[in-house]
Formats: structure tokens, C-alpha cells, sequence
């Protein structure tokens, strides 16, 4: 019997635990993958907390940015080959355990190829923050040359900034404060809207008005700011997980034809796939901070903080 490094939550509210567990065997179509990188993520407070989501189980281990080689395959499953380097997403590490461990098994359906020339530091990220801004820019209805105004300039608004930029936006970034201008002007932000020392939806209305303005920083009374910073047929797209209520009357969306919006990718391989081909041939890359496996809780409590810049990703 051969062990395995995890670290797993085994009562919702409680610590993350350092143990050594049964490396675990692929069952018919699955496929056991030795991993290299995991990204933290704030999804991962669903575990950690015990948030409602159906289907948790513990003890779990959470993580679903995983990045590494397929180590054993499973019977039935073709089309992937040992060694091979793949990614997997959510919901690992939320129905079932995830990256925060030396080996995880998955389906051989929850498997994304990852580009040669994308290393797996960089890759992990892209697999939740990075498929959530770009398939909400995607699908937001905004054309090139179109104002997209990008609240926020943290995990998500980073890499949300830096998508906004190559897919020909006029990408604006809005943020409290003046200390990360130079960053975001640096991701791609040819305007930066801060927020401490100008009314934001003016200042968007100065420029014509948002067409697309992406919430990726979940502060509901910084977002409910925003609307008025819409254009005629603009759309606020909310990707924060927001806790408190936004504000909004109905005339601020009847009259300008405004809409408000959530948006979460569907999961679905092909938008994780498209996620990393636009990012590595548009040369988009996350800011990342690295921790072993055992820092885990660490990373996370610097993540639930802000303390990082911009994502935390577990080196194993």
C-alpha cells in the first residue's frame, strides 16, 4: 500500500489538515493524475466553510486548478496516454477530491489538454479565474473598440483586464485608490477610474458610457455604483461572489436599456480550451504567488484576505 500527501477539510467550518492518505486507483473511465500545480481559489471556501453546494462530502480535498501528468489509466478510456499533461477543473475539489494532494483521480470527460508552451504554474489559474472573466468577455455581446470597464484589479480583474485589452476593447479599470494604476495601465488599461477621488459612473459617461462593465471585486455598494455608468443597451456582468445586495432602481435600467447580468462558465471542456489557446497566443498570464503543499492553509488565509497578488498556486 503506497501514501500520498493531501491536504483535506474534514468538517465544514474546519482546518485544513495535512495527512497522509491511500494513493487512490482509477475505477472504468477514469485516470489517476500525478499533480504539479493547484491553484487556491476563493471557490474553495465552498469546502472550507461548507457553503450550500450540493454534493460535498467529507473528509474533501478541495483544489480545482489542477495542473499535472497522467500517471494510470483506468479501463475505457482512450484518446489520452501516461504521461500525458492535462488539466482539470470545477467541480473537482467540491463533488469529489481535488488538487491539494500529491495524485487525484478524475474522469477521462473532465480532462483539458494543456499547451505545450503554457507552463503548469501559469496554466493552473486559467483553468477557474481565467475561464470565468474571458468566457464572461466572450459572451458579453461586446465588440472591438466597445468601452468595457473592468471593476476590480484583483484575481479575477487582472486577468479580465489583460483579456479586455487583446480582444480590442477599450478597456477601462476601475479601482479604489491610485496604488495600482501603473499595474492595471501595465495589464492594458488605456483608463484608470479611481473610485476614492472621482464619481465613477461620470466618468465612464465622459467617455460615453460602458457598454460591458465586468464586476469582478465582490463589494455590492462599489457595484451598485455602476449602473449609471452604462451606456444606452449596457450590460453590468457580475462575476464577484457577492454576499450583500445591489441596489438598483428600475428607471436606472428602463431608461438607458440597461441590463444586469451574473454570469459562471458552464463547465464545459470547450470553454476551458478556449481559455488557454486565447491565452497563450495572446500572451495573457496570471501574477501568482507560490506555495508547497503544505502551506496550503496559508495560501488560502492570504487569499481570502487580499493578500496576494493576484493568485495563490500550490507547487507539488
Amino acid at each position: 500500500m503506497k501514501f500520498m500527501k493531501a491536504v483535506q477539510v474534514s468538517t465544514p467550518g474546519g482546518e485544513f489538515e495535512l495527512v497522509q492518505r491511500e494513493i487512490p486507483e482509477p475505477a472504468k473511465g477514469q485516470v489517476r493524475i500525478k499533480v504539479s500545480a493547484c491553484g487556491v481559489c476563493h471557490g474553495d471556501d465552498v469546502v472550507k466553510s461548507g457553503g450550500h453546494y450540493p454534493g460535498i462530502e467529507y473528509p474533501r480535498i478541495p483544489g480545482h486548478e489542477i495542473i499535472g501528468v497522467i500517471e494510470k489509466i483506468g479501463a475505457g478510456v482512450e484518446g489520452y496516454e501516461i504521461g500525458q499533461r492535462v488539466g482539470v477543473g470545477w467541480p473537482a475539489g467540491i463533488t469529489y477530491d481535488g488538487g491539494f494532494a500529491e495524485y487525484m483521480i478524475t474522469s477521462a470527460q473532465e480532462l483539458v489538454q494543456i499547451p505545450e508552451d503554457l507552463n503548469s504554474i501559469e496554466a493552473a489559474p486559467l483553468l477557474c479565474a481565467g475561464v470565468t472573466t474571458f468566457d464572461a468577455l466572450k459572451n458579453s455581446g461586446a465588440k472591438p473598440g466597445d468601452i468595457v470597464a473592468i471593476q476590480g484589479v484583483g484575481g479575477l480583474g487582472h486577468l479580465a483586464i489583460q483579456y479586455a485589452k487583446k480582444m480590442g476593447l477599450k478597456t477601462v479599470a476601475i479601482s479604489r485608490g491610485t496604488d495600482k494604476r501603473e499595474l492595471a495601465e501595465k495589464l492594458g488599461a488605456q483608463v484608470y477610474i479611481d473610485t476614492e477621488s472621482t464619481d465613477v459612473a461620470k466618468e465612464l459617461q465622459k467617455l460615453g458610457g460602458a457598454k460591458v462593465i465586468l464586476a469582478t471585486a465582490p463589494n455590492n455598494k462599489a457595484i451598485s455604483v455602476l449602473v449609471d455608468g452604462l451606456g444606452f443597451d449596457g450590460k453590468l456582468v457580475i462575476v464577484a461572489g457577492i454576499e450583500g445586495p445591489i441596489q438598483v432602481y428600475g428607471n436606472q435600467l428602463l431608461m438607458g436599456r440597461r441590463s444586469i447580468q451574473g454570469w459562471i462558465p458552464t463547465g464545459h471542456n470547450q470553454s476551458k480550451e478556449d481559455t488557454l489557446k486565447f491565452s497563450l497566443l495572446a500572451n495573457v498570464r496570471p501574477l501568482i504567488e507560490t506555495f508547497p503543499l503544505e502551506q496550503a492553509a496559508l495560501a488560502y488565509e492570504k487569499m481570502m484576505t487580499a493578500k496576494i497578488r493576484f493568485r495563490a498556486v500550490l507547487t507539488i
